[in-house]
């Protein structure tokens, strides 16, 4: 059964809340911009009938009942922030390859992974969450090591420091981005 206005509260709570994180880190046009896509008939009419009770995405669900999620396929396409959005194929190996992120998408990657977190969890989420998550899956991520690196960094952070520290570093991180592209 579709769970449309569910649905809609929960990516809109979601993007309501990785907007607030990408003010806060200093990239205000990327978290107005982020998610857009979930609103569209490919993403949103899927997620409203894999939806269940917020606390997963339904895109596992999806995954679950198919052995694929094709609004993820969807998403991942169309969203920089999605380290999955980052292969190429490669001459040298002749494989599919990660490439490494700008810092600008890691930093509204990790404010997305923060705000999933916040959501998904409600009153168990704690600023350890997202680097508790990020680490299980970890051994099995395809993703670039620079990449995994820098927002293994930050999630660390998090979880020591707290959203001050982490969040001004998020802006230190956009400042230095920001001077390098233009030299």
């Amino acid at each position: 059964m579709a769970h449309p206005f569910a649905h809609f509260r929960t990516i809109t709570a979601h993007r309501h809340l990785v907007m607030r994180h990408c003010r806060r880190a200093g990239i205000f046009w990327q978290g107005l911009c982020h998610d857009l896509s979930k609103y569209l008939p490919a993403e949103f009419l899927v997620g409203a009938r894999f939806y269940t009770d917020g606390s997963r995405s339904p895109n596992e669900n999806e995954r679950q009942k198919n052995g694929y999620s094709k609004a993820w396929l969807h998403h991942k396409g169309r969203n920089r922030h999605h380290f999955e959005y980052w292969t190429d194929y490669s001459p040298k190996t002749r494989r599919v390859e990660p490439l490494p992120m700008p810092d600008r998408y890691i930093v509204e990657m990790a404010c997305d992974r923060i705000a999933a977190s916040k959501i998904y969890m409600k009153d168990q989420y704690d600023d350890s969450a997202p680097l508790n998550y990020f680490l299980r899956g970890k051994a099995t991520r395809v993703i670039h090591p620079e990449t995994s690196d820098k927002l293994e960094t930050i999630l660390r952070l998090l979880a020591e420091e707290g959203e001050e520290v982490t969040f001004a570093y998020l802006r230190t991180m956009i400042a230095r981005s920001r001077r390098k592209s233009r030299k």
